[in-house]
């Protein structure tokens, strides 16, 4: 999952970018309000992590143009600003969820965990093509029945070509899911992944595009 984390309290930022980064999700991480709104314009992530104390402009802005852009994109208000009043307006205001800091970071770690799961239900909660079927909810994948045990990373790139199932996915597309801006990535990396699923998978289930990308075909 894609996380655009919009905060400028650099050490906060720093500190979650490294944790969720952990839990493997692809963080992008934004100090300004104007910034993020175009950048949920150019690429919409999958989860905006939303502080409203920011320097340029105040959070609710940015979750006002947000909502005019996106009425499906989640977006979780994580702030100081603590009253119920505030909670009160940052839900009206279109915001999925409100987390009040000092936080625990096991409980904003849940809170993402159950937008995953929801994202999943809305993208099919199992998809089949063919011997393999993955489990969005479960995150396990089963050739013929039996369980395939797959990193986190894995498991993304072959979620992004079987949803996208007849249609070429680009080496590109595919890190944009998986790093996060800045991220120093091999030129070979997911080269490598699809090398490793391949050794798990039937026989030219995932194929190559040479200079393209790849692609599973419909069965």
């Amino acid at each position: 999952m894609q996380v655009l984390l919009v905060e400028d309290d650099a050490a906060l930022a720093e500190a979650l970018t490294q944790t969720l980064s952990n839990e493997g999700f692809a963080v992008n991480h934004l100090a300004q309000g104007k910034l993020a709104i175009t950048a949920v314009k150019t690429a919409a992530p999958d989860l905006v992590i939303l502080d409203l104390g920011l320097p340029d402009i105040d959070g609710t802005e940015v979750l006002k143009a947000i909502r005019k852009q996106s009425a499906d994109l989640p977006v979780l208000v994580l702030t100081a600003r603590a009253s119920l009043e505030d909670k009160i307006i940052g839900l009206d205001l279109g915001a999925d969820d409100y987390l009040a800091k000092p936080f625990e970071v096991d409980e904003l770690l849940a809170r993402l965990r159950v937008f995953e799961r929801r994202a999943s239900t809305l993208k099919h909660a199992g998809l089949s093509i063919g011997d393999v079927t993955l489990d969005n909810a479960s995150h396990q994948v089963m050739v013929k029945g039996n369980i395939v045990d797959l990193s986190r990373r894995e498991f993304m790139v072959l979620k992004a070509l079987m949803e996208n199932v007849g249609r070429v996915q680009t080496r590109d597309s595919l890190e944009s899911k998986l790093y996060s801006w800045g991220e120093e990535v091999a030129s070979n990396t997911i080269e490598v992944h699809v090398h490793h699923l391949r050794k798990k998978l039937p026989d030219k289930f995932i194929q190559t595009l040479r200079g393209i990308g790849y692609i599973i075909k419909p069965v």
